[in-house]
């Protein structure tokens, strides 16, 4: 199936989150069991809960697929008891089916507590399940490796509660709840499943909207349900209509969705994200974030630069905060080196009004467990850092940063300030950096260009890459082949310190070769605006964070047989009128695809800014919606 991946994310380590099977860790309660007991409980009452199939498997690892374990028919009450076999539920990711009786019947699905404990099947598991296991259910059922898989299963508690059934608590609060469309959306999806509870012919509808531009249909309602989240943008308005058909236990959408995305909105303890910039993955799956002011819920109060690094797990709780390191303002400059080491770019951002103005020329380095490593009161200053950005590491550590103020790039060799360079290219504004494996690729906003280094400081073809494919570039990301997109902002320059004035067409992105001599584009559509992050994911397809109409965009990339439909290299994934909207989301900047096919979204700005404090305070998670990355073992 085009878009599934079902191997690839092999990095070690897991995570125990919201009391789910997570491989590797140890479970509270009994390790292993040889049944579950589990009910079918319908949303409808007209919906009989007895007589389903049900069935256990085993997830695949990724080369082979899911094995059945066993299997058991409900009782008239929806009551049912199903052997695991030997399975280790400590090691081993369970999930359960429940197929009514009759032809083209609905399926329901849910996951296997680590405990073992009692589980429900309705509509609402069935969704829950089916979008954050998306990027590894395929025709074969569910497959793949750690950490991706049981990372991915750990967001399914998010939405729903594996026991009753019931809707989450992250879904169902703050900064969720009725905040955003996720809980109508989420509720209009479950109001699909249940018209196919009563009426085969809904099933039908369901079926062929999920399959529409994937080589091979669904087998069943749960991979239907998968598809949909793997591909949100096609045949919308089928599956609005569809949705209306029956009434829930609480109100769906009441308009027509540019897409059926689900994303949850996370902010930690709710007091300390203000401003987040971008984000780094570690190979465990956890995501760091930079911060770019201390918090202030009066956005009238001034505020100055925050002096902290963010680290959430892959269910999207705040795992811990660390500070000092000379922690200044930290901005779009977030990477780890091969030894597991973070470096972070300070830029210095502080609100209007704020009464001590940050330096704006330093460097921050953390260990992974958050211990800082680089001077306390200064950071690293070495190599004229002036109001820096991007930050990425080669494979030999070394550290490559933009100088938005200069338009230089300094080099920490080997990650050594005291071996610091100053690269000169002619950019004005430098402010993405990436690595591909062969040259360090760096925009500047202001010049509308691109350098490509080779890794000793020589400019490939002595000078910027320039022409009508870059309009104010901002994020520069690879591919898994080495090519290289860039966000054309179309409109964005900074104030590092002056911003100089600027206008443009609506942005767009462009390609680069991996060899850095050829440049195509630019490609708009997909609801593309004011493009500011870039990145790619497992498959190569390109994701764009836009500073403007609360939308992300996404597009296909160099290899379009993983892309739905007939897409060609640059032609718009997402919807071309909206992107993928989400009224959740505010002017965002960075953006990343985590191990699980998770994309995050920086809430960078709120949607009218107050200049003394404009930061916002959430980081937004499209689930299933990408391929998977990988993130490669650290070194040290």
């Amino acid at each position: 199936m085009r878009g599934v991946v079902n191997s690839g994310v092999g990095a070690a380590g897991m995570l125990a989150a919201v009391g789910l099977v997570l491989a590797g860790c140890a479970a509270s309660g009994p390790s292993s069991a040889n049944h579950v007991d589990g009910v079918v409980v319908p949303v409808v009452a007209e919906v009989a809960a007895g007589d389903w199939s049900v069935s256990a498997w085993v997830a695949g690892d990724g080369e082979n697929t899911a094995e059945q374990l066993g299997t058991a028919t409900s009782a008239e009450d929806g009551a049912f008891s199903v052997s695991l076999g030997d399975v280790d539920l400590a090691t081993s990711l369970v999930y359960v089916l429940a197929t009514q009786a009759g032809d083209d019947a609905a399926t329901f699905a849910t996951v296997v507590p680590a405990d073992g404990s009692a589980i429900t099947l309705n509509e609402r598991t069935t969704v829950a399940t089916a979008y954050s296991l998306a990027q590894f259910t395929g025709t074969d059922g569910v497959s793949g490796v750690s950490p991706g898989l049981p990372n991915a299963a750990s967001m399914i508690p998010n939405f729903v509660d594996l026991t009753t059934g019931d809707y989450g608590a992250v879904l169902t609060s703050s900064p969720n709840g009725n905040e955003t469309t996720a809980l109508a959306s989420f509720t209009s999806l479950a109001n699909m499943l249940t018209a196919c509870t009563l009426d085969t012919d809904a099933c039908a509808v369901l079926m062929d909207a999920a399959g529409s531009r994937f080589d091979e249909a669904p087998a069943d309602t749960f991979q239907a349900f998968a598809a949909i989240a793997r591909d949100p943008g096609a045949e919308v308005s089928e599956l609005y209509d569809l949705s209306l058909a029956v009434a829930g236990d609480r109100p769906g959408l009441t308009e027509e969705p540019s897409a059926w995305t689900l994303a949850l909105r996370f902010d930690g303890d709710g007091e300390t994200l203000d401003g987040p910039g971008t984000f780094a993955v570690d190979p465990e799956g956890n995501v760091w974030v930079n911060n770019n002011y201390e918090y202030g819920a009066d956005p009238t109060e001034p505020v100055c630069a925050s002096d902290l690094v963010l680290e959430f797990s892959p269910a999207g709780e705040m795992i811990g905060t660390y500070a000092g390191g000379g922690l200044s303002g930290s901005g779009f400059g977030i990477a780890f080196d091969p030894s597991g080491q973070l470096w972070l770019s300070n830029f210095g951002f502080a609100g209007e009004g704020c009464d001590e103005q940050p330096p704006h020329n330093s460097l921050s380095l953390f260990t992974t467990d958050g211990t800082p490593l680089s001077p306390a009161d200064t950071g690293f200053t070495a190599g004229e850092l002036a109001w820096p950005q991007g930050v990425d590491v080669t494979a030999d550590g070394s550290v490559w940063t933009a100088n938005c103020q200069t338009g230089t790039v300094t080099v920490y060799p080997g990650g050594d300030p005291e071996q610091a360079m100053t690269l000169s290219a002619g950019l004005d504004q430098a402010f993405g950096v990436v690595d591909n494996g062969r040259h360090v690729f760096v925009s500047g906003i202001a010049s509308s260009s691109v350098a490509v280094f080779d890794y000793d400081g020589t400019l490939v073809g002595g000078a910027p890459l320039t022409g009508d494919e870059f309009v104010l570039p901002m994020g520069v990301a690879s591919d898994p082949e080495g090519n290289v997109w860039v966000a054309n902002s179309g409109s964005t320059t900074l104030p590092c310190p002056e911003r100089p004035i600027s206008s443009g067409p609506t942005g767009s992105v462009a390609l680069i070769s991996a060899d850095g001599t050829t440049v195509s584009g630019p490609f708009s559509g997909g609801g593309v605006t004011r493009p500011w992050g870039i990145t790619t994911d497992g498959d190569g397809n390109v994701w764009v964070a836009n500073f403007a109409d609360q939308r992300v965009s996404a597009f296909c990339g160099t290899n379009p047989e993983t892309c739905p439909g007939d897409l060609s290299t640059g032609d718009a994934i997402s919807p071309d009128d909206t992107g993928y909207g989400f009224n959740g989301l505010v002017r965002n900047t960075g953006l990343i695809v985590d191990p699980s096919g998770n994309v995050w979204v920086a809430n960078n700005w709120e949607e009218v800014p107050i200049q003394s404090n404009p930061g916002g305070h959430q980081l937004v998670v499209f689930v299933g919606l990408a391929a998977p990355v990988e993130v490669a073992p650290f070194t040290g």
